[in-house]
């Protein structure tokens, strides 16, 4: 199982750093989704040790992320659909945007709304710069978001704070509120 994770995860690297000619605003988007590919899953996995929520949160972004890749992957070597570009025949799925959506998901569902908003949107243009990248379809960033969401709801659990202070805000009668609450 170990060998072929990193068999895996090599493959990714490599996939990662295939090259062709582009124009510098393409070329910017591309370099930017490859970072957030680091990033995305750098974060979530840090939130677990931010939060100090014990070994399990890293154990669940573990699995997921993971599984994710082992999914994605291979799909890409089973399905064989060739790229929009024509450099290989690994479109299908997105393992960029699959690990972004994982790693954005893992994010919302272990530490709420919050997180997962700004992840999700970084997750959301992951997938885009797939596209303007014209390494992947449509279909091919929409099954990589889903796989990457699935998986990451399938392995991760609520994270329980115990929050003495919290925010919130809200509307009542068209006025903006404001509210505090403390627990003893």
């Amino acid at each position: 199982m170990k060998k072929t994770i990193i068999v895996i995860i090599v493959l990714w690297f490599s996939a990662v750093r295939a090259q062709q000619t582009f124009t510098s605003n393409a070329l910017f988007h591309k370099n930017t989704g490859d970072a957030l590919l680091v990033a995305l899953p750098a974060l979530a996995l840090g939130s677990t040790f931010i939060w100090q929520d014990g070994q399990k949160g890293t154990y669940q972004f573990s699995k997921a992320l993971a599984s994710t890749i082992t999914l994605s992957y291979g799909l890409k070597f089973g399905i064989n659909k060739e790229r929009p570009n024509g450099e290989n025949n690994f479109s299908f799925p997105s393992a960029h945007t699959s690990v972004a959506f994982a790693s954005a998901a893992f994010l919302q569902k272990r530490y709420g709304w919050e997180y997962g908003i700004p992840a999700y949107a970084l997750a959301g243009y992951v997938g885009y710069t797939r596209i303007k990248a014209n390494k992947h379809d449509g279909w091919d960033v929409v099954a990589g978001a889903a796989i990457g969401t699935g998986i990451s709801y399938l392995f991760t659990k609520p994270y329980k704070r115990n929050r003495k202070l919290e925010i919130s805000s809200g509307f009542m009668e068209n006025t903006p509120t404001f509210g505090f609450t403390y627990r003893f």
